[in-house]
């Protein structure tokens, strides 16, 4: 079973401050992220559009790079 993209990224959620683990700190945070969604463009567009935390898309695209690759 594949799991979504948000619970791959609570697993990077750390007190460090680099921009991977901030991201997943903020959208632990944010009550509305889709949780389910194992989407880009649903998640792609929610941050766009909704998540002000989020400074730089270039760090979700690595991310879900990284995600895909973590759930060969």
């Amino acid at each position: 079973m594949r799991r979504s993209f948000y619970h791959y990224l609570m697993t990077l959620r750390a007190p460090k401050k680099t921009a991977e683990s901030q991201f997943a700190n903020d959208a632990s945070r944010d009550i509305q992220f889709p949780k389910q969604s194992e989407d880009y463009h649903e998640i792609s567009t929610y941050l766009e559009m909704n998540a002000d935390y989020l400074t730089n898309m270039h760090i979700f695209d690595e991310m879900w790079e990284k995600y895909l690759e973590n759930n060969k």
